[in-house]
């Protein structure tokens, strides 16, 4: 009974976010829509810097493995991470095997969207994701550049975070991806 009136009140949360107009020219086939319990984010995909990753992020999204996974990992002035559609707690990954890196000159400043990895494993980039909440040079080079987003920045800053000083920046009850889509493929 609980798990209903739990997506009873996450669908009145995305109710008014889906009611959106998407951006001025977004190249719909490339773009990423994420309905969460703060708001509506969206995000284009840099097909130009990291093909396999955009598609993989596409593909998994009309899968629905991100519907309802929460934001596990949010350090204020640093990042929201999310994608961990298998154990909802950033320990997983999908089905589909890691992928190799896919690095730019693009660097990591506010709204820039980047795959997740193991650790200093180069290679081990799968379904995980991050927003970056402000700059961090430390990650030019060294992570693959997916996207960036194009609105909801806001949403994004109102994602429930660690609490201070959390070295690890794991979120107690956080906030979720409701719906995940690709803007060509919303009705």
């Amino acid at each position: 009974m609980i798990r209903i009136l739990a997506v009873i009140a996450a669908l009145f949360c995305v109710a008014p976010a889906v009611a959106q107009p998407l951006p001025a020219n977004l190249d719909k086939a490339n773009a990423i829509v994420i309905d969460t319990t703060q708001g509506r984010i969206v995000f284009k995909l840099r097909t130009d810097l990291a093909p396999q990753h955009a598609e993989r992020i596409k593909q998994l999204a009309r899968e629905g493995f991100y519907n309802n996974v929460p934001f596990h990992r949010v350090m204020a002035g640093f990042m929201a991470q999310t994608g961990d559609g298998q154990n909802f707690n950033g320990t997983g990954g999908s089905k589909y095997p890691n992928l190799k890196a896919e690095f730019s000159n693009v660097p990591f400043k506010r709204g820039i969207v980047g795959m997740a990895r193991r650790g200093d494993s180069v290679d081990t980039a799968n379904s995980q994701f991050f927003i970056m909440l402000a700059e961090n040079t430390g990650l030019n080079g060294q992570y693959t550049v997916i996207g960036e987003v194009v609105s909801g920045m806001d949403v994004v800053d109102k994602i429930k975070k660690a609490p201070e000083g959390s070295r690890s920046g794991t979120v107690t009850d956080p906030d979720k991806m409701v719906k995940v889509q690709v803007a060509s493929d919303i009705k």
